[in-house]
């Protein structure tokens, strides 16, 4: 039984990559395989991450086409020359189109450092969202885990957590604790949630010799 294939997208530092590489090295990330990073800038520090976890990477670059309609069908055809199963999106900084996210439905995933439907959507991305946080008083965030669709941060939600907003907390400190607390934990749950159901779904198809969804 083959294991759905995960392709993580990036466009920095890769720290929630890295979360997926530790759950996968401790065993929690087990019903798939990371089988490719896919970052959208050639020097992202998330490339070496995947390289020493030996996971193989690619580069597409939104500024090497002409238009988004290019770029995405350049990132389709990479994504489909590995043979990915699973699209998992891990700080990558660009939008989808309905048209690409249609290709992976129920198979593509988005850690969103809010409680989704707060402070989410176009705009809001980064340290933008803890900045509206803090500049509207919460006392309480945290990190959302969602499915992707056409509409930004709009997929069904698969996990959350709540995180603490302390005093004299800054953007940057909060960003952190959001990582550190709630979205390094519940991506990998999610990614192995969704690769276990691709599983089973594997399991019935051989059982009633009809072909396998993966």
């Amino acid at each position: 039984m083959l294991k759905p294939r995960v392709a993580v997208l990036v466009s920095g530092g890769g720290t929630n990559l890295q979360a997926l590489i530790d759950a996968r090295d401790a065993g929690t990330l087990f019903s798939g395989k990371l089988a490719l990073v896919v970052s959208s800038k050639a020097g992202a520090f998330a490339l070496a991450r995947a390289k020493a976890a030996g996971i193989e990477t690619e580069v597409v670059e939104r500024g090497s086409f002409s238009d988004q309609k290019a770029f995405e069908e350049a990132l389709l055809r990479t994504l489909r020359r590995h043979q990915i199963d699973v699209v998992v999106l891990a700080g990558f900084m660009l939008i989808l189109s309905a048209a690409f996210v249609s290709h992976y439905p129920d198979r593509m995933i988005n850690v969103h450092p809010s409680l989704i439907p707060a402070y989410c959507g176009k705009g809001y991305y980064g340290l933008k969202v803890h900045e509206a946080v803090l500049a509207a008083g919460e006392s309480v965030t945290g990190a959302t885990v969602h499915m992707v669709n056409e509409v930004p941060d709009g997929g069904a939600i698969l996990m959350q957590k709540r995180v603490p907003v302390l005093p004299g907390d800054t953007p940057q400190t909060l960003q952190r604790r959001v990582m550190e607390q709630a979205e390094w934990s519940l991506l990998p749950q999610a990614a192995e949630m969704i690769c276990f159901a691709l599983l089973q779904k594997q399991t019935e198809g051989n059982t009633d010799g009809s072909k396998s969804p993966v």
